[in-house]
């Protein structure tokens, strides 16, 4: 009987040897628009610099990938994906293709001894998550990291430490809106808007960014109340949800998530005890998208230290990838990997599993304590669709595939 994908396999690969001098070989899987528009330029700016050379891409559409090979100057188009692997031996792998092939992707290329930056939303269940870490290497690699560039750039990094350090006091209340617009239109790729191959609405595919930051600035949750509907679109998945989420800190806050939202904006705001802190943008911020207001006691030479977020450095995938081939180098686990990547995934799991569900006549909000309380066994872990799940909306009872 072959090992569990869950358990420590043994023939997990060895720990990555260090990089030296030399360029990191990278290669991308996948050649759609967020392959083209994100990964492919932070890696092309990072070779510029020295850093990274892409060696080889690999696309199911054989025209695709070789027109984008031609036009990059990639020395290797391919559609196979474990041969690729085992002809280029790349150092990091790219992944930017949809959700339900990331965890049997990401897996085939820890054990081939390459690290992995793949797109979001990382796999549609914590099951297949548990999976791809139990795929990664011991001490010094290779791991796998998420893409959550919001998380990285010198705004959110100037705000964590001044939460960090306790300077605006402690975080007593919070707001975190992914509120966006999509068409019928953007729901006719298949993947879209289906249990099995997003693993959810807008909570796991759009707001996941904006959930990630908050957590990244105030910590872990403790409690989670959820609602989500299915009010426009006829899709499987939810299409708006909301949340009231408590932190082990004590701070209270109201997550929203719409893809039914002419007027877009991304926003998280934090009311501290001596400042409010709020992020207004859209898909990426810079220092001039942070705003924070003193109480009326604190000094205006303090507020104005607050205030100073020094060199500009906006968020986006350049910002984290440069982080995380620091850590290929230095041989560490990078930020937004194992459990630092899996507990945005944990409140999405736990939003889902509190959404109300019927029980006679009577909708029954379940309250989720704590990450711990959706664990291996849990329906929920599997898969976020499951039988049980309601949402009001297009159609009352929603079967899941």
């Amino acid at each position: 009987m072959p090992p569990s994908p869950l358990l420590p396999r043994p023939d997990r690969p060895r720990p990555t040897p260090p990089f030296g001098g030399r360029r990191i070989r990278a290669a991308v899987i996948g050649t759609g628009a967020i392959g083209r528009g994100s990964h492919l330029p932070a890696l092309a700016q990072l070779a510029r610099e020295g850093e990274t050379e892409v060696v080889a891409a690999v696309d199911i559409d054989q025209d695709a990938v070789e027109a984008f090979c031609a036009g990059t100057g990639i020395p290797h188009a391919c559609t196979d994906l474990d041969r690729m692997l085992a002809e280029q031996r790349p150092d990091l792998v790219s992944i930017c293709t949809p959700p339900t092939l990331h965890r049997a992707q990401t897996v085939a290329a820890l054990r081939a001894g390459a690290w992995v930056w793949c797109e979001k939303p990382p796999v549609p269940s914590l099951a297949d998550f548990d999976a791809i870490e139990a795929a990664e290497g011991a001490d010094g690699g290779p791991y796998a990291a998420i893409v959550f560039q919001h998380r990285f750039g010198s705004g959110s990094r100037h705000v964590r430490r001044l939460l960090a350090e306790g300077a605006l006091g402690r975080p007593l209340v919070a707001h975190c809106q992914t509120t966006w617009y999509r068409d019928t239109a953007y729901y006719a790729a298949p993947w879209r808007g289906r249990w099995h191959s997003e693993g959810g609405g807008p909570a796991m595919g759009h707001g996941i960014h904006q959930m990630d930051l908050l957590l990244d600035l105030l910590g872990p949750w403790s409690e989670v109340r959820a609602m989500a509907g299915r009010l426009v679109h006829d899709v499987e998945t939810e299409d708006v949800s909301t949340a009231l989420v408590r932190f082990e800190g004590g701070a209270l806050a109201t997550v929203v998530n719409s893809v039914l939202s002419p007027d877009e904006v991304s926003r998280i705001r934090i009311d501290c005890e001596r400042a409010t802190v709020e992020l207004t943008h859209l898909y990426g911020h810079a220092n001039d998208d942070w705003r924070i207001t003193p109480a009326p006691d604190v000094p205006a030479e303090l507020a104005d230290q607050w205030r100073d977020f020094g060199a500009d450095v906006p968020s986006s995938h350049l910002a984290q990838l440069r982080e995380l081939v620091a850590s290929m180098r230095s041989g560490e686990r990078p930020r937004s990997s194992g459990a630092d990547g899996r507990r945005s995934l944990e409140l999405i799991t736990a939003l889902y599993k509190s959404n109300p569900r019927e029980e006679g006549s009577t909708a029954v909000y379940r309250t989720i304590e704590a990450a711990e309380e959706v664990v291996a066994g849990d329906p929920f872990v599997l898969h976020g669709g499951v039988k049980a799940w309601h949402i009001r909306g297009w159609n009352e009872a929603l079967t899941a595939p």
